[in-house]
Parts: structure tokens; sequence; C-alpha cells
């Protein structure tokens, strides 16, 4: 669904149910309280991250509109940066992240949280300009720290290479 289709379906809820709530003297419920919209929230923080030991660059990643949203801003430690914007997509049960940089890159992932792991998944623009499958599993480890695991395939999932391993240990 388009992200105009969407916006114009949440106005003309709004439109439709907030009278009627503040009619019976309610207000209409807000924000993503659900537990379901609590599932990111474990790598919510001001993060040091490593790749094999060495650092890799820093990363704070807030919670935002009334915890709708879990907002990354990384700076790598050779100068990349980039921001996702993390929600809960209630309409198909599932979790979107939307990926910019510095460099004009984007991916957009879609996926799931299970088993103490967030596993998005979607398709980017490789090198070569031929479409790449895109896979990111972000780890709850049970000592606080966060394990991103991304990683790509040319060959429609039959093979996947490492594009990144970080660990993120809070500072």
């Amino acid at each position: 669904m388009s992200r105009m289709r969407w916006l114009a379906r949440i106005a003309g809820a709004l439109l439709f149910t907030a009278p009627s709530l503040l009619a019976q003297g309610r207000t209409p419920a807000f924000g993503c309280a659900a537990a379901v919209n609590r599932q990111f929230d474990f790598w919510v923080g001001d993060w040091s991250v490593t790749v094999g030991g060495q650092p890799a660059g820093t990363n704070l990643v807030t919670s935002e509109e009334d915890g709708c949203v879990v907002h990354e801003h990384w700076n790598g430690s050779l100068g990349g940066t980039g921001q996702s914007l993390n929600f809960y997509d209630t309409a198909i049960g599932k979790w979107h992240q939307l990926w910019v940089d510095n460099q004009g890159n984007y991916l957009h992932l879609i996926g799931a949280f299970a088993d103490d792991r967030m596993l998005l998944q979607g398709t980017a623009p490789g090198p070569d300009g031929k479409s790449q499958q895109q896979r990111l599993t972000f780890f709850k480890n049970r000592d606080g720290s966060v394990r991103q695991l991304w990683e790509t395939s040319a060959d429609e999932g039959r093979h996947w290479a490492v594009a990144f391993d970080g660990l993120y240990v809070r500072k």
C-alpha cells in the first residue's frame, strides 16, 4: 500500500472515530503502548559498536513518537552516517525499517520479532546494479548487548554473504 493511501486511511479512521469517542466523553487512544510495539526496545540505547573487536562506530537509538518509532542515528568510524526509522505496522502485523545513509543508499526491510531476535528482510540494488536480497538480524543478548548481523544474497537466498557483523555495547 502506498504511503499516501496509508496516510489517507489513517486520517479517515481518525475523522470517523474521534468525534464518536469525544461525544461519549472518551478520548481517542493514540500511541503505541501495546507489547508488540515494545519488541524492538532492546535496541534503544547509546552504543559503541565493534566488528571483530575493532571499533566500527557509534549508534544512538532512541524511542520516539510516543513509542511508535525506534530511530537509529549511526556514525561510522570511517565517516559514514545513516539513520533508520523502525516501526510496527498493525495493518500487516510486521515491522518495517527504512534506512538512508549519507551516500544516498537506502533499504526498506520488513520482518518480525521472535526468539529474542528481530529479523528484517528486503531487496536493494547490489554493486552491479542487480537486485540483491538483504537480511538483518538483531540478536537480543542476555548480557544486554546486541548483535547485528547483516547478510546479502545475489542468488535469491541460496547463498548468503556477511556484509556486517557488529556487536553493540552500551556506552
